[in-house]
């Protein structure tokens, strides 16, 4: 049927079937000729007409095919299922199902098939090769390696193999081991633009940012229009904050493939770091347009509002959250309703949930009394570290640690960071940072002054960095070393740090000038009891600076150049927090010069409260 015999090939079935009409090999001839010239409705007919003369597997697979590329898909799926009823032993019958079915959108039972065709052929390395990519494109890793791993037993060393395996691994966050396996698939060729790209994705999740760019800078020169390489270089340009290349970079790759989520996403947040947010706000209005429920660009788009002030539409933006599957996750799946402010609630029990970190719990705790206030009795649910804090606040029947551990009875419930959209909250709206929080245990208190050095001069309490973990810590952590000319003010100095890094940990060591009590530290009432010691809180972005704030203690706060949405824009005072004072980087993203700022402060404030 190729090389230009077709009308050969023809000839022949039409002279078999002059010779005999139901010649079944004959009949599937013709239907295979048919299908070759696209006349999928004489195919079908032609191949329908040699199974009922013998209803072969190999006739069902052709028929299955003809009515698949017809676009009758259920028709084809029973055709290939017969096919599998009739030889449930050929691995050959279950490949074509298990294709059939991913063709027509039900990749799950094709894997199912695929699966089988491989158990029943199990030497055959392109079916395990076929199957892996299947499993790994539905995100089933795992299952994925095992395919691969089978195929470099049966073909040892290829470079497409080592990188599908090193690609697996990299999705399973075993990224020492896939990246080893995707340097050797890269030895094996080294012009392979996906497995360069690979390598730098596994650079990125080791925070080696420079090495990730030299990876995808490989990739890019393999394949120019390496949408997906300029978009994760990019990525890396933007952790060394070089926001103006990366967004040269991002309109690269919008060039390429316009709607492409992830450069759109990127750039948007690249202009907000700059503070061009009018084209941030105009990216963002293209993301919606092409995608209305991505929650992340909702989110994102809602913390640019309130970020700029405008907490009318950020509030209500931000319950975009819940179409990000990585937010809705965290959250419990109650059956019970969800409180959105509307309901009455007078006599009904409300669950509050923490949703967000241990910061935006503090903060927005100043909501329960509105709630209460409403006639609710209201349970609490947050961290452990935070029940002890809150526990007994006025009007709280329970509050319990998360996760819940046992049924508990309620009418609604609500997440807390949804309180402020609930209670319309507006700049010149926000309810006080002052006194919303239970007295602190005196007895704790006492304790942490009997613990103190006997007070000869102002006690500053210093918390330098956030949990590693957090997306923006290279952006709001500052290494304890760049705090040490501070400390001549003249002030006894106390660690608030839980936890410092090994380099911090051994400036603390090494040094008698700070004193570090934290291994004191089993809860937020102890922490807060330590706060109330002090006369001032010189702090980095953390839970730390909202705990300082909501006791009314003097707390500075150190702020990255674009900061959380909560501090806002361009001002060195808080709505939220009255006694915090803020210490802002200028464009050029140094802390030395915040830290500057912050010595001649201190060297200002401590003579004045010497002499007061």
């Amino acid at each position: 049927m190729k090389d230009g015999r077709y009308h050969d090939a023809r000839l022949s079935g039409q002279q078999a079937l002059a010779a005999d009409s139901t010649h079944p090999d004959a009949l599937h001839l013709m239907g295979m000729l048919s299908l070759q010239a696209k006349q999928y409705d004489e195919a079908i007919e032609w191949i329908s007409l040699s199974i009922r003369q013998e209803p072969k597997p190999a006739y069902l697979i052709s028929l299955g095919t003809a009515l698949l590329q017809s676009g009758r898909h259920e028709d084809a799926l029973k055709a290939f299922d017969k096919a599998v009823q009739l030889k449930p032993d050929d691995a050959a019958s279950w490949r074509r199902l298990g294709d059939a079915l991913v063709d027509v959108g039900r990749p799950a039972d094709g894997v199912l098939c695929l699966k089988h065709a491989l158990s029943l052929d199990p030497q055959n390395r392109g079916e395990a090769e076929r199957c892996g990519i299947l499993l790994h494109r539905l995100g089933r890793f795992e299952d994925a390696l095992h395919c691969f791993d089978l195929c470099d037993q049966l073909c040892p060393d290829r470079a497409s193999t080592l990188y599908m395996r090193g690609r697996c691994l990299l999705d399973l966050k075993r990224v020492d081991e896939g990246l080893s396996l995707c340097q050797r698939a890269h030895a094996l060729n080294p012009a392979d633009a996906e497995i360069s790209n690979a390598i730098g994705l596994a650079f990125q999740s080791l925070g080696q940012h420079g090495k990730a760019v030299e990876a995808f800078d490989k990739a890019i020169g393999s394949r120019s229009n390496f949408v997906e390489a300029l978009n994760n270089k990019a990525i890396s340009l933007g952790h060394f904050r070089r926001w103006e290349e990366a967004i040269q970079l991002l309109d690269r790759a919008l060039g390429l493939s316009p709607s492409y989520m992830p450069a759109l996403a990127n750039k948007a947040i690249y202009l907000s770091a700059l503070h061009r947010f009018d084209e941030a706000f105009e990216v963002y209005g293209r993301i919606r347009t092409i995608d209305p429920k991505n929650g992340d660009a909702g989110w994102n788009l809602a913390v640019l509002h309130l970020l700029t002030g405008n907490f009318i539409d950020g509030w209500q933006a931000a319950e975009a959250r819940w179409q990000s599957q990585a937010r809705s996750r965290t959250y419990p799946n109650f059956s019970e309703p969800r409180w959105r402010g509307e309901e009455p609630i007078k006599g009904k029990t409300v669950l509050v949930y923490a949703d967000e970190g241990l910061g935006d719990t503090i903060q927005f705790a100043r909501y329960l009394p509105m709630i209460v206030a409403r006639g609710a009795r209201v349970i609490l649910v947050v961290e452990g570290a935070a029940r002890p804090l809150l526990a007994s606040l006025p009007g709280l029947c329970e509050c319990l640690p998360k996760p819940l551990a046992r049924p508990v009875v309620f009418d609604f419930h609500c997440p807390m960071s949804s309180l402020p959209l609930i209670f319309r909250t507006r700049l010149d709206t926000i309810p006080s940072g002052l006194s919303y929080l239970p007295p602190l245990p005196q007895n704790r208190v006492n304790a942490w002054q009997d613990r103190l050095a006997p007070r000869k001069q102002m006690r500053i309490g210093l918390a330098w960095s956030g949990s590693p973990h957090h997306v923006n810590d290279h952006n709001r952590s500052i290494p304890l070393g760049a705090f040490l000319p501070l400390l001549d003010a003249g002030a006894t100095f106390v660690s608030l740090q839980k936890d410092p890094r090994p380099a911090d940990k051994a400036i603390l060591t090494e040094r008698g000038d700070i004193l570090d009590l934290t291994d004191g530290f089993s809860d937020l009432v102890e922490t807060g009891a330590l706060i109330s010691c002090l006369d001032l809180v010189i702090t980095v972005d953390t839970s730390i600076a909202h705990l300082a704030g909501s006791l009314g203690k003097p707390t500075w706060i150190l702020l990255p150049y674009t900061p959380d949405y909560r501090w806002l824009l361009d001002r060195d005072d808080s709505p939220w927090y009255p006694t915090v004072r803020l210490f802002r980087q200028d464009r050029d993203c140094d802390y030395i010069s915040v830290l500057d700022r912050v010595r001649t402060a201190l060297t200002d404030l401590v003579p004045r409260l010497r002499q007061a």
